[in-house]
């Protein structure tokens, strides 16, 4: 009898073995998995001039690890979204300090435009949105007709609360429902959030974007719906659902007050969670508040990009039935870093990523026992 992939010791439970771990899975589970993904596992080698042997040591641990490099490469077959780990990458420990010198010069920028918005800030031709903990500002620079800001209260973008995330959500779904009253098509609502300049946030002081569209939900958006509609209309199934049981069965996911939590097999970026849910009220802003706690105190990560995909705001001609709500969020790196976690690969072929899922899912896990 073939065991659970959940039921397998820390050293099976790694990227690089996936292949043994779908094996372990039950008959279903197994080929709900082949169904969404395609893994391919390969050996990338190579021989070092012995005037480096010691600096691969140093840096490595051993010539074998380096000689002999164990790639995996996983593709979700429904969405085309694709990873590649190198086992040398994805068996680094994970970095959990924050440097003084970040939080020192993030009190350094108070002071900015966002610390006093009223003033340092236009508002939107219908006015301000205003919440226990944040208010809304026009964009000075629009990528869109109705493209705002929800300003926080809290200077520190990585000082959050569970009341705080709440109030942004809301602030957020409020000024997207007051943009919707001055443009009925404007119908399309996105969500994100920048935190610091290594996730292309411009201005240091905590805030989000919330934007409203017309005509068609943004690009990717809107690529995720047809897959998932196509997925449905070939399998009988809700990608969505499906998605969760693959992840489950892994032991990659866990819930949380009906919301799902999701380390994503094909991260876009390092550490990528994914958490689903059918509202944007009630649960949801409580995961995503303890998987950023997570990420910033137990998993290093000191800049994140967040973002919501949502259906629309009132009916389109698009089928949008069982499209759920679908936050994803990413670590951006060390923000004193000079090399981009985004180069050539990432732009125009496949993110390649140095986290296993298998080293996130275990702190997550316990964040939400607590």
């Amino acid at each position: 009898m073939k065991r659970k992939a959940e039921g397998l010791s820390a050293e099976e439970r790694a990227v690089v073995r996936l292949p043994e771990q779908t094996s372990a899975l039950p008959k279903g589970a197994r080929n709900l998995f082949d169904r969404i993904y395609r893994v391919n596992r390969t050996i990338g080698r190579l021989n070092p001039p012995e005037a480096m042997h010691d600096w691969i040591r140093r840096h490595f641990g051993s010539l074998e690890a380096v000689e002999r490099q164990t790639i995996v490469k996983i593709t979700n077959q429904v969405t085309l979204e694709e990873a590649l780990f190198n086992e040398l990458r994805a068996s680094r420990p994970v970095e959990t300090r924050r440097s003084g010198d970040l939080l020192q010069e993030i009190a350094q920028s108070a002071g900015d435009p966002f610390c006093h918005p009223l003033e340092g800030t236009p508002e939107d031709v219908f006015g301000r949105i205003e919440g226990a903990h944040s208010i809304t500002a026009s964009n000075v620079a629009k990528y869109d007709a109705y493209h705002g800001l929800v300003v926080f209260d809290k200077h520190n973008p990585l000082e959050i609360s569970e009341l705080a995330v709440r109030d942004y959500l809301d602030v957020g779904y409020r000024w997207a429902e007051r943009a919707l009253k001055a443009d009925p098509e404007a119908k399309y609502y996105f969500f994100m959030w920048n935190a610091l300049w290594r996730s292309g946030a411009s201005i240091v002081h905590g805030h989000a974007q919330v934007a409203s569209t017309q005509g068609a939900h943004y690009s990717k958006v809107e690529h995720l719906r047809r897959s998932a509609l196509n997925y449905r209309l070939f399998n009988g199934t809700n990608y969505f659902d499906d998605l969760v049981r693959v992840h489950k069965a892994l032991g990659l996911a866990l819930s949380y007050q009906g919301v799902s939590v999701l380390v994503n097999l094909t991260p876009v970026r390092e550490k990528e969670v994914l958490l689903i849910s059918f509202s944007l009220s009630g649960s949801l802003a409580g995961a995503i508040y303890r998987v950023l706690d997570c990420m910033l105190t137990q998993l290093g990560v000191s800049s994140f990009n967040l973002a919501i995909y949502m259906p629309p705001l009132s009916q389109t001609p698009e089928d949008w039935s069982g499209f759920p709500y679908v936050t994803r969020i990413v670590d951006r790196g060390n923000p004193a870093a000079r090399t981009s976690d985004v180069g050539a690969m990432e732009l125009f072929a496949s993110p390649v990523t140095t986290t296993d899922p298998f080293r996130v899912i275990e702190p997550l896990r316990q964040r939400f026992l607590r």
